[in-house]
C-alpha cells in the first residue's frame, strides 16, 4: 500500500490552499497514470479549496507507478503566488511538505485487530444491513478507527489499514521529546530552502 501525506506545516491559509492545488493535481496525474486515488483522510479549513493536510492512498495494478508518483511529491515544496486572502501582503512564497509511506499491510496487520459491523447513517438498504463497517484497533496502544465509506468490507478494510497508520505515525510524533522536535524542526527548515518542487501563479503550474 502507498500512501502520500501532505501537510501545511503551521504555515497559513496559503499554504493550506497549495495543498488543495497540489491534491487536484495529483488526482489528475493519476488519472492519466491509471492510478486509484482515494483521500483517506482531510482537515479541511474554512476556506474553500484549503487543506491543513491530506492523507491520499494510491494504488496501482501494474508496476510501480503509485510508488513512483508517491516519490515525486516527497519533500518540501514551494507555492509562489500572490496571496489571494490577503492582496497586500508582500510575501509570495508558501511552502507545504509530502511524506511517502510504503505500508506492508501484512506486517501492519500483526498488531491489529479487525471487528466488523453494520454501517450506519445514509448510504441504501445494502449499506444498513451488512456488516461492511470495519473498525481497526492496534493492539500494543489501543489507538483504534472505524471506516464506513465504502460499501465493500474489504476497501473499508483497506481504508482502515491506512487510517491507523496514520494515526500511530501522529502518535509517534506527539512523544518524541523537545530535543527530537527540535531536529525534526531544523530539517525542515533546512529542507523549505531546497523544495524538491516550485509552483508558481493561480493556476499552480510547475516551474521546477
Amino acid at each position: 500500500m502507498i500512501l502520500l501525506q501532505l501537510s501545511a506545516g503551521q504555515g497559513p491559509v496559503e499554504c493550506s490552499k497549495a495543498v488543495g492545488l497540489a491534491l487536484k493535481t495529483i488526482e489528475k496525474q493519476c488519472r492519466e497514470k491509471g492510478i486509484k486515488f482515494d483521500i483517506v483522510e482531510a482537515i479541511e479549513m474554512k476556506e474553500r479549496g484549503c487543506f491543513k493536510s491530506a492523507l491520499l492512498q494510491l494504488d496501482s495494478t501494474k508496476g510501480d507507478s503509485a510508488k513512483q508518483l508517491a516519490e515525486s511529491w516527497q519533500g518540501a515544496m514551494l507555492w509562489v503566488c500572490q496571496s489571494q486572502y490577503r492582496p497586500k501582503h508582500k510575501r509570495k512564497n508558501w511552502y507545504f511538505s509530502g511524506q511517502m509511506y510504503e505500508i506492508n499491510e501484512t506486517q501492519l496487520d500483526k498488531g491489529v485487530t479487525f471487528q466488523t459491523c453494520r454501517a450506519s447513517g445514509a448510504g441504501g438498504q445494502h449499506v444498513n444491513t451488512t456488516d461492511s463497517a470495519v473498525r481497526a484497533t492496534h493492539t500494543a496502544t489501543g489507538i483504534s478507527v472505524r471506516v464506513e465509506s465504502e460499501r465493500s468490507q474489504h476497501a473499508n478494510k483497506r481504508m482502515a489499514r491506512a487510517l491507523l497508520f496514520q494515526k500511530l505515525e501522529t502518535a509517534k510524533l506527539e512523544q518524541m521529546t523537545q530535543q527530537e522536535k527540535a531536529r525534526w524542526q531544523q530539517h525542515w527548515e533546512v529542507e523549505r530552502g531546497n523544495p524538491v518542487k516550485t509552483f508558481k501563479g493561480e493556476k499552480f503550474a510547475l516551474v521546477k
